[in-house]
């Protein structure tokens, strides 16, 4: 069937009646700029799901935005970021664009790999393993220092953290 430029033209016209508003499809709304630390905070740490898992969280604090990819992760240096540990982060799914609302969150799920044994454990590799009290989690260009909820410490053989994309519950 061929549309003519007559019947393209009343169309359009047609969509304009009801009082000069178009009449048509859903509008769309411009897509979310993309999320900036200023406007995020962590959810008060870093939960332990498991022995080696860990979840951590934040909290959209500003207007909607858009949160996508995957947090780098660090030890924290006990006190003096020059003694920060870099972890390399392998990352698990595909990232895709969150859109945060206002106070909307968005999680990802840390992975790492276990010391095995008991009290003074040992790497399965024959490394010793490394203890830290906190971690720092980036997103957005912004740093979170964040301890376990639990009271603990991470202690982990390597310096690999597997993480997944941001995904929001």
């Amino acid at each position: 069937m061929r549309v003519t430029r007559k019947a393209a033209a009343l169309g359009a016209a047609t969509a304009l009646l009801a009082g000069g508003t178009l009449v048509g499809g859903p509008a769309v709304a411009a897509p979310a700029a993309a999320c900036t630390g200023d406007q995020l905070s962590d959810t008060g740490g870093a939960v332990r799901t498991d022995s080696t898992h860990v979840r951590f969280s934040v909290v959209n604090n500003g207007p909607a935005c858009t949160l996508r990819g995957f947090p780098t992760v660090a030890l924290a240096g006990q006190g003096s970021p020059d003694s920060n540990k870099p972890l390399r982060v392998l990352p698990r799914g595909e990232a895709r664009p969150v859109v945060l609302a206002r106070f909307g969150t968005a999680s990802t799920l840390l992975t790492f790999t276990p010391v095995l044994g008991e009290a003074d454990g040992y790497c399965a590799s024959g490394a010793d393993p490394t203890v830290a009290p906190s971690l720092v989690v980036g997103v957005a260009r912004t740093g979170f220092q964040v301890a376990p909820t639990d009271g603990g410490q991470f202690a982990l053989c390597g310096d690999t953290v597997r993480a997944t994309a941001f995904r929001s519950p």
